[in-house]
């Protein structure tokens, strides 16, 4: 690395489903990055093995050492208390409890170490690099998995008095509805995630419910998100029908985050977000049609630019503000 060329950062998105680990200059050029499975039911001990094998691996790819870094950023999908550095309870990261995931990755390579919930690195990414670029008020969310949110107020991003705040997906929907893996019941992440249509198709195949998507969970004893895209687009009603449901649900939210925050854009991002216009219009309309008028006239309701990049793109830009933002 020439003299004249700022050090890099390393940035981890640490989800229930990937771990993403990039090299990032702060001009949000990626050198490198690699992707691989979190296997998050083996527990922390073996997915934060993974993790620093990843760190390890780009930076003996680079040529580098840790002390060539400005530092590192853990982008993980849980409730964070940054104060402490500490991941806790995690929905869809089963076994981690009050685990000082900053503490071990600093202590292993003896840098300057962050700690944030993905989804407000998310933001943070949008707000520096992405579609949110000069939007003062404004919110990501990410569909996969689950739901997560990040929140930004007057340019500022928004934590909370311990980190926690944006935990959106978690928010009650429907106060009798099922069980939520976070303990609560009715959370809006039952209704919208991936694992929540999963679980929606494989209910009406049960019931003996004729679609093209029978033949595919009964060879691969599951479906995917991917399958009801792709069979919806092909004209299945079941995955139409599924889809729909969502969207509606999908667009309850979005009409309390209107509603309670006011913002001038929300982003979608997250696997499920690819979905495209057959999940996001008819969200936006339940907007149009339920959140106060003046309100949902000044949002713009907008896909991530970013992608998959922008959780690390934001933990990269929360290294070089010191953790500060």
């Amino acid at each position: 690395m020439s003299e004249n060329m700022q050090s890099p950062v390393i940035a981890v998105d640490l989800g229930g489903t990937k771990i993403v680990t990039a090299l990032i200059f702060e001009n949000g050029d990626i050198l490198d990055r690699e992707h691989i499975l979190t296997q998050a039911s083996e527990g922390p001990e073996a997915v934060i093995k993974r993790m620093l094998g990843t760190i390890d691996l780009l930076l003996e790819r680079q040529n580098m050492k840790a002390s060539d870094l400005k530092g590192i950023c853990v982008a993980a999908a849980s409730p964070v208390d940054m104060k402490k550095g500490i991941v806790s309870t995690p929905p869809h990261l089963p076994g981690w409890y009050a685990v000082p995931l900053r503490d071990i990755v600093r202590d292993r390579y003896g840098i300057d170490t962050y700690l944030i919930n993905d989804v407000k690195a998310a933001v943070l990414g949008e707000y520096r690099f992405g579609a949110g670029k000069g939007i003062d008020n404004l919110i990501c969310i990410t569909l996969g998995t689950g739901i997560g949110g990040g929140i930004i107020t007057n340019g500022k991003l928004y934590f909370g008095e311990v980190g926690g705040a944006g935990e959106v997906g978690h928010m009650t929907i429907d106060a009798n509805g099922p069980r939520c893996v976070c303990g609560n019941t009715g959370c809006w992440e039952l209704f919208v995630s991936g694992t929540a249509m999963e679980r929606e198709v494989v209910r009406h195949l049960s019931s003996g419910e004729a679609s093209s998507l029978a033949e595919i969970n009964r060879k691969n004893g599951i479906v995917t998100s991917v399958d009801i895209t792709r069979a919806a687009r092909n004209g299945d009603v079941l995955a139409i029908r599924v889809i729909a449901g969502s969207a509606r649900y999908l667009g309850i939210g979005l009409v309390n985050l209107v509603n309670i925050f006011n913002p001038g854009m929300i982003i979608i991002g997250g696997g499920l977000s690819k979905i495209g216009d057959i999940l996001m219009e008819p969200a936006i309309q339940v907007v149009k049609d339920k959140a106060f008028r003046v309100l949902s006239g000044a949002v713009q309701i907008v896909p991530s630019s970013l992608g998959d990049d922008a959780a690390v793109l934001g933990g990269a830009a929360f290294v070089w503000v010191g953790g500060r933002v």
